[in-house]
């Protein structure tokens, strides 16, 4: 019996001659002796072979020392079942895995330094080049794929957020600064970005008259500017003022372009990244989500539950504490499906979407293919749900009609025939009949429950009256 042994150093061939001794790992000297080492030539061949041996694979190095040592006769012990029947197929070695292989493997483990040198001293070798090993091997493990990368997402959301924050305060900056010269602009220009632009090129309100802002503005609102410049109230400013002004305007403009390439490298990220997630909730909330989960793995352990409130979970703790009613959403509620539906029914819509988001999330995080189809099918069905909720007449999916075409729901097919419309107006007087009785019969509860207590009370009184006259 022949035993593969894979070493820092190199890989070993063993012939068992004891295997009960081998076991139990007593006179290791006796039990097993070594046939045949093939030392590595350097670290990159070491870990070329330790991760064919972890991934299960034969290598040609490992296959040509195998044809050169081993013999068809002999039976071969392997650590990994999945590569014994590799080499069984290639090689035509009758191999073996099993629990006693495991055994032998870890008492040859524990002394591989006197086996392999007979010495201390290659004992004392072997550290370094296991330490080595172990290094390399874990950088390897911990190499990725440039296309699945969740942090950069996780960083380039957080730069997002704090690109508004920024934004918001330089550009309500700019408004109130230059306000003090041109107060009228303020409500003629409402974007930000556009009045940035327009400070910028016209300087001081003298200069509006000559300046063109048909690329920044449209035609009415430069005429509305072109008229209230000469009339304007505001105090004049000097040629320094207008200068930080202006280098603030700047920033404002170079914010906002840096802004939107973030914003395209975000879309592409996440559409290699999470391309379901993408089209259930869009770019923006999934990456908060993944964000907030700490990455696309914790995200797809999460069920949908938590899916559904994350990002609330003051809310939820609070409605905890005090026994209120919890939240229905978190972050999710920022999608594009929860703001199409009504106020009454955010809450189912986000509770469905929720469930399907979850899916998706699974599918990115350990599906190999990204392909969209799991995430548009679904959106399909949150679609059709959202429909339901608002009572409109919705449509199932193509593969759903007899010739491929898409079919309504449609109940009005004869003039006898019971009808959709019949249907929805005799469950709202049912509805009505009922609540007019569930109301009637809960006045008649109210009414019993008073007069119990009434007579509870008298009773008590009259006890008392009867112990005060003892008395």
């Amino acid at each position: 019996m022949l035993l593969l042994f894979e070493s820092p150093a190199g890989l070993a061939l063993f012939k068992v001659l004891d295997e009960k001794k081998l076991e139990k790992g007593k006179s290791l000297e006796k039990a097993v002796k070594l046939k045949k080492f093939s030392a590595f030539e350097d670290t990159t061949a070491a870990l070329e072979a330790a991760t064919a041996i972890s991934d299960s694979k034969l290598t040609k190095p490992i296959k040509k020392f195998l044809q050169k040592n081993c013999d068809s006769k002999e039976t071969l012990c392997v650590a990994d079942a999945k590569l014994g029947n590799l080499i069984k197929e290639k090689l035509d070695l009758d191999c073996q895995a099993s629990g006693a292989v495991g055994e032998m493997m870890r008492a040859i483990r524990s002394e591989i330094g006197t086996l392999l040198g007979g010495s201390d001293d290659k004992e004392v070798d072997l550290k370094p080049m296991s330490l080595g090993l172990g290094h390399s091997l874990s950088r390897f493990k911990l190499k990725f794929s440039p296309d699945k990368v969740d942090t950069m997402i996780i960083q380039a959301i957080g730069l997002l957020d704090d690109l508004d924050k920024e934004l918001n305060t330089y550009a309500m900056r700019v408004r109130e600064w230059y306000g003090w010269h041109f107060p009228e602009m303020t409500k003629i220009i409402q974007d930000n970005i556009q009045y940035a632009k327009v400070a910028h090129r016209m300087g001081t309100k003298n200069n509006c008259g000559d300046c063109e802002f048909s690329d920044i503005i449209s035609e009415e609102v430069e005429e509305q500017l072109k008229e209230q410049a000469p009339m304007s109230m505001g105090t004049e400013i000097s040629d320094v003022d207008l200068m930080h002004i202006k280098q603030l305007c700047e920033q404002v403009v170079d914010l906002a372009d840096y802004r939107g390439q973030l914003y395209d490298y975000l879309k592409s990220r996440m559409s290699s990244v999470a391309p379901n997630l993408t089209v259930m909730v869009g770019e923006l909330v999934g990456a908060r989500l993944i964000a907030h989960a700490g990455s696309l793995m914790n995200l797809a352990k999460h069920p949908a539950s938590t899916v559904q409130i994350l990002g609330a979970e003051k809310a939820l703790f609070r409605a905890l504490k005090t026994k209120h009613e919890t939240p229905k959403y978190g972050l999710i509620y920022h999608a594009s499906l929860v703001g199409q539906s009504a106020p009454k029914n955010k809450g189912k819509i986000s509770r469905v979407l929720a469930a399907k988001a979850a899916l998706a999330v699974r599918v990115d995080a350990l599906g190999d293919d990204p392909d969209t189809s799991i995430g548009l099918e679904s959106r399909a069905k949150v679609e059709m749900r959202l429909r339901q909720l608002e009572g409109k007449s919705f449509q199932f999916p193509a593969q759903d009609g007899p010739t491929g075409q898409s079919t309504k729901l449609d109940m009005d097919v004869d003039t006898k025939s019971f009808s959709q419309a019949d249907d929805m107006q005799s469950n709202g007087k049912d509805k009505k009949k009922r609540s007019r009785d569930d109301d009637s019969s809960d006045d008649e509860e109210k009414k019993e429950k008073k007069k119990k207590k009434k007579e509870k009370k008298e009773k008590k009184e009259k006890k008392d009256k009867k112990k005060k006259k003892d008395k």
